[in-house]
């Protein structure tokens, strides 16, 4: 993949957090992609740099989307009528 493609993957993923973020009106515990602090917009860093932060990212939405998907079955009463 090239560094470019890189970069926009890792732009839609920021997107795809933030979109999760909103809906599910929560904060995304996302510690090992902050801690890289390579965002989309830092274009200066390296190919490797992005591929980090693209997997850290990806690994962290998908981490808090079981999480929130399991608070969100708590929430749901399981009574019948």
């Amino acid at each position: 993949m090239k560094k470019q493609e890189l970069i926009h993957l890792h732009g839609l993923l920021a997107e795809v957090s933030n979109d999760i973020a909103a809906y599910y009106e929560a904060e995304l515990e996302l510690e090992e992609y902050e801690s890289l602090g390579v965002r989309p917009t830092s274009i200066h860093q390296s190919k490797t740099d992005h591929k980090a932060a693209v997997s850290a990212l990806a690994r962290g939405i998908t981490s808090e989307m079981h999480e929130l998907e399991e608070k969100e079955e708590e929430a749901v009463a399981t009574t019948a009528d």
